[in-house]
Formats: structure tokens, sequence, C-alpha cells
């Protein structure tokens, strides 16, 4: 466990633009880059720690930020 967290915290030391996610249900998701979001549908649209492209509803979403901010 400690080791997880520690490479996490290494990944978002590394990656300025990263975005946190944080979801009305306690999840903290975090995100490659700045995610984009679809008006039409209010579909989030980021890709994960991993490269693959995820999707959430924006209703969702307590709040976003940029890594650092």
């Amino acid at each position: 466990m400690l080791v997880g967290t520690l490479s996490l915290g290494l990944m978002l030391a590394g990656c300025a633009n990263d975005h946190v996610i944080h979801t009305n249900d306690g999840r903290t998701i975090v995100a490659q880059g700045k995610p984009m979001v679809d008006e039409d549908t209010g579909i989030i649209t980021y890709n994960d720690v991993f490269g693959k492209e995820q999707q959430i509803n924006r209703d969702t979403i307590k709040d976003m930020s940029e890594v650092g901010n």
C-alpha cells in the first residue's frame, strides 16, 4: 500500500498539467492532461494514469482542479 501511495505521489509531482477530479461519492481520479467536456451530453472524457481513455458524467463530479492548484 505504501509503495502504491509513493508511486502515485511521484507521478503527480512529475506532471504539472494533470488534473484531479473529486466525485460526489468520495472517489479521487487523476487525469493525465486536461479533461475534455462535451457541453451537449455533460460527459467528461479524460485519460487515466495508465493512459486509458475514460468517461464520467459531469453531474457526478464535486470539483476538478489542476495538480498543484
